[in-house]
């Protein structure tokens, strides 16, 4: 999809006017359900005419140019892709175009792959013939119009405004490739010549863009289904924009750190889906390649028993690399170059429980032991996701553990979306919904990359479910803890059916490692086919990902008086009941997360159901409205 097309011709025609930027603007309020920014403003208002008039005085006024083009499966989007035939072969032909207003640039401390920009705040930016590559290769992954036309698209970085001599000299000695080529302001008839040996002059490119923008979209590989290979081959994945910068990062910050015998932190924060356990393991399998010393971490039960099944299945050494928070109590300062430190949301106050060893039972925080056991601790977080009485792992919390251990915290921040189809939209609503984000409820507005649907009962929502599994895709059911768990198993050995609606009752996931029946033990309720049967909670649906979500919101959480409004006394989590160490607003807080992270597993589509009359009117008001 991509906001504004028009061929090159009616582009430089349009711009004159202004009404290409105005369309710009009002196709992305539409779409993503906020206005650009004003750099983005400012950025399409200097660069577009420059490519537009290349492109015409080039002969190319008839390829087709589709703006804001976002990339399959994501939020992401590339500046612009040209489409039109090539001029040897007669097939479609793609350019992927990379605009930057850069006038100078240089290596960020000698790195290839990272940049400095004079005047641009924030961390080191990708090399910008890296970041079109990352397009180009994502686009060949999951396009199916291309599958077997691996050489269809290329890509250009464009830095039209650079243009005295070496101002991006140490840029241009860099690997160039078709997927990847850097062009400067001086080098534009270089920059056109290049564009008519990919793209026909004077030929229509109206037939590539219906076929690019019409193409079938291949199925987000999810992450745990291929990590083994993952981290062998780190190629299964395509790691866009802030994605390949957050990995050139740490592979910069631990070759610094241990040339230097120092110490560095990052810290890489994204909403749900926006790739941080893509990066996790990509970091793992370059790290291992490498030769450095480098271990995983959760504080998932479930997702580190998923990971060392999937990824590690060939070789207990690699189920070996993925560890808990809790088992760097007695490490050694520094002993590992990097631990990555996935879902650091759910790092606790303390790594002492109740099988912890006397003489380790100590107040220290379990962040230090963390940041001491590595020259660099990569901790990946979403603030919105601490779902649990004692859980710490937030940037602030992070900040000032470092600052008073006298180091810096390098800040990543991820704003693309990988799960819920790309939609950012989505994942905003549910953040407004729950009275997460300020800007306050509004109506769902629809996407056409998402689908959300409200049942009017529990036999529906499975229903609706069970019928997209028919469909091929995979599918789970979740509801926030308002049912008893019983901690037997049935006369029948079986599974207790818990969560009781009505007529309709079926039981938690399996609390345990070891299957009943046809359902999978806990850690593998997300991911294993007969994890369906059953309903999932907080602890077993955290960190994955499936095609549908079914949501169960229970009388915990209700819509009164124009907003959610929480119930204590309707929870049954066991963590929630002491009222001492979690006070009321504590709960209010936590209990809004757990449905925000229930509400954002579906890579395709949520099913909503409230056990509450009037939060089902309400949530189908909202979505029936939008």
């Amino acid at each position: 999809m991509s906001l504004v097309r028009r061929s090159a011709a009616q582009l430089q025609a349009e711009l004159s006017t202004g009404s290409v930027v105005e369309a710009l603007m009002e196709q992305m309020l539409h779409t993503a359900g906020y206005g650009p920014s004003p750099s983005e403003v400012a950025s399409w208002t200097a660069s577009l005419p420059v490519l537009a008039t290349d492109l015409v005085e080039a002969g190319l006024g008839d390829v087709e140019v589709l703006l804001e083009h976002q990339l399959p499966l994501t939020s992401k989007r590339a500046d612009v892709v040209l489409a039109g035939v090539h001029p040897t072969t007669g097939a479609p032909s793609y350019v992927v175009v990379e605009l930057k207003q850069w006038s100078s640039a240089h290596r960020f401390e000698g790195n290839p792959d990272l940049v400095v920009v004079p005047g641009m705040a924030g961390p080191p930016k990708l090399h910008p013939v890296r970041q079109v590559r990352g397009y180009v290769e994502y686009l060949l992954d999951f396009t199916r119009s291309l599958e077997f036309a691996k050489d269809a698209v290329a890509g250009v970085a464009y830095l039209h405004n650079a243009a005295a001599p070496g101002a991006v000299a140490e840029l241009a000695d860099y690997t160039m490739d078709r997927t990847g080529r850097l062009f400067t302001g001086a080098e534009r008839g270089a920059l056109r010549e290049h564009l008519r040996s990919r793209l026909a002059p004077s030929v229509s490119g109206v037939h590539a863009a219906d076929e690019l923008l019409g193409s079938k979209v291949a199925p987000s590989r999810q992450l745990l289904k291929v990590a083994a290979d993952e981290i062998r081959e780190r190629e299964q994945f395509r790691l866009v924009g802030e994605q390949q910068e957050a990995v050139d990062l740490v592979l910069h910050q631990v070759r610094r750190a241990k040339a230097g015998n120092s110490k560095r932190i990052v810290v890489v924060t994204g909403g749900p889906g926006s790739g941080k356990s893509v990066i996790a393991l990509s970091l793992l399998g370059e790290l291992s390649r490498a030769g450095h010393s480098v271990l995983h971490a959760t504080g998932s039960r479930s997702f580190t028993q998923t990971l060392r099944k999937v990824a590690g299945r060939r070789s207990p050494r690699v189920q070996s690399m993925f560890k808990y928070f809790n088992q760097f109590m007695t490490a050694e300062p520094n002993d590992l170059d990097v631990l990555i430190l996935d879902e650091a949301h759910r790092i606790r106050e303390t790594s002492v429980d109740r099988y912890t060893r006397a003489e380790l039972r100590t107040s220290r925080p379990q962040v230090d032991e963390l940041i001491a056991a590595a020259r660099v601790p990569v901790f990946l977080l979403d603030q919105h996701q601490v779902v649990r009485p004692g859980e710490m792992g937030s940037l602030e919390e992070i900040t000032r553990h470092a600052q008073r251990l006298g180091l810096d915290v390098l800040t990543v921040e991820l704003d693309a979306q990988f799960r819920c189809e790309g939609s950012a939209e989505y994942v905003r609503w549910v953040q407004r919904l729950l009275g997460l984000d300020d800007a306050g409820v509004e109506d769902w507005a629809g996407d056409d990359t998402f689908e959300v649907v409200i049942a009017d009962t529990p036999e529906e929502m499975e229903q609706l479910l069970a019928a997209k599994r028919e469909e091929g895709y995979s599918a789970r059911m979740s509801a926030g803890y308002c049912w008893p768990w019983s901690k037997t198993p049935a006369p029948d050995g079986g599974l207790v059916p818990d969560v009781r609606i009505g007529d309709w009752a079926r039981s938690w996931n399996v609390p345990g490692d070891r299957a009943v029946g046809d359902a999978p033990p806990a850690a593998l309720w997300a991911t294993e086919p007969g994890g369906f049967g059953q309903v999932g909670c907080i602890y077993t649906a955290q960190g994955f990902e499936y095609d549908w979500s079914g949501v169960i919101i229970g009388p915990d959480l209700v819509w009164r008086d124009g907003r959610f409004v929480s119930d204590r006394s309707a929870n049954k989590d066991p963590d929630f009941r002491n009222r001492t160490r979690v006070t009321d607003s504590d709960f209010d807080r936590l209990v809004r997360n757990v449905y925000k992270v229930l509400l954002t597993r579906g890579m395709i589509g949520t099913v909503l159901y409230s056990t509450d009359e009037e939060t089902r009117r309400q949530l189908r008001r909202l979505v029936e409205r939008g």
